[in-house]
């Protein structure tokens, strides 16, 4: 499951049935889990006989979830399938982990490595419930993109509230004594500093205006009736996966002490933002009454990126 990939079916591919047999291979699964569970969980032990029955059935069970999740052809779109395939995965890999603690635990007694590993298969089967259904691969990426959004929402706060003025960026780090005393200059920002962060805080906050401007067009234009519809909408959900690991890089190169070379040299933010505005601006989901924003936050990534290259031109 982890590694192949599904092919084109012979027969008609079915959304509305696909997730019907899938949301019952998972529910079967959970059944399956829990029967083996208790089973084992208190003494006299099941006979070979009863094993062997049980084995099969969570066999089976297992078998029919990876089948069904070969079901779903390449072209429905790759960000809809990762999902599927991981949701899918992770209730394998559930089981796996249950059946290997039975094996490794005493007789006399339910573990709670037990009691735990049967959880963790009912919460990876009842996923299935949050993956996207709307249409096609569209609704997989509003959910990615969204994702993709918290991420960075949460990296702008976190350094927003660090920039507050006199705001001590490791004042939640506590004194050792190996580390030094608090006063330590290199744990606070100079003006210095704070003019360059400013202009690093505007490429955070365009990375979010991004992000959220195309999860809106994918929401109000986002079409999968065609191969380069649904290609173009997993072109930018893996762009939007580029977009906030970038954030973070960019944010841990701002804390003190500052680097401004490093933050000079640090590209990838820019290219990343660029990249997904460019592409935005091309697909299907920017029809011109969105091209306005899209110029507007290009020329605001500039602005910024040129301000950042301003204050450190000396480092060069």
């Amino acid at each position: 499951v982890a590694e192949g990939e599904p092919g084109e079916g012979r027969e008609p591919f079915e959304l509305p049935r696909f997730w019907d047999a899938l949301g019952q291979t998972f529910q079967v699964t959970s059944q399956e889990a829990t029967k083996l569970s208790l089973a084992f969980s208190r003494p006299p032990l099941p006979s070979a006989e009863d094993c062997q029955k049980l084995s099969e059935d969570v066999q089976n069970a297992i078998l029919a979830v990876a089948t069904v999740y070969y079901w779903l052809p390449k072209g429905q779109g790759t960000t809809l399938r990762k999902m599927v395939r991981d949701a899918t995965t992770e209730v394998v890999e559930g089981m796996i982990q249950l059946t290997d603690t039975i094996l490794n635990a005493s007789a006399e007694s339910l573990s709670q490595e037990q009691l735990i590993s049967t959880g963790g298969v009912w919460e990876a089967c009842e996923q299935v419930s949050n993956l996207p259904r709307g249409e096609y691969n569209q609704a997989a990426v509003v959910s990615a993109l969204a994702a993709c959004l918290g991420v960075v929402k949460d990296a702008v706060e976190e350094m927003e509230h660090a920039l507050v003025e006199g705001q001590d960026p490791y004042g939640d780090i506590m004194e050792d004594e190996e580390l030094g005393f608090r006063g330590n200059r290199d744990t606070y920002w100079s003006e210095a500093d704070r003019q360059l962060l400013s202009s690093c805080m505007g490429l955070m906050k365009a990375s979010k205006a991004c992000l959220k401007k195309v999860l809106a067009a994918v929401k109000a234009h986002g079409k999968a009736d065609s191969p380069e519809q649904i290609a173009q909408l997993d072109d930018l959900a893996d762009i939007a996966n580029e977009i906030s690991p970038s954030v973070d890089e960019l944010a841990l190169s701002m804390y003190p002490p500052v680097n401004p070379l490093a933050v000079r040299l640090n590209h990838t933010q820019e290219a990343s933002l660029m990249n997904f505005l460019h592409f935005c601006r091309t697909s299907h989901v920017c029809p011109p009454s969105e091209e306005g924003w899209v110029q507007f936050l290009t020329g605001a990534v500039d602005h910024n990126m040129n301000k950042v290259k301003n204050f450190t031109q000396g480092q060069l």
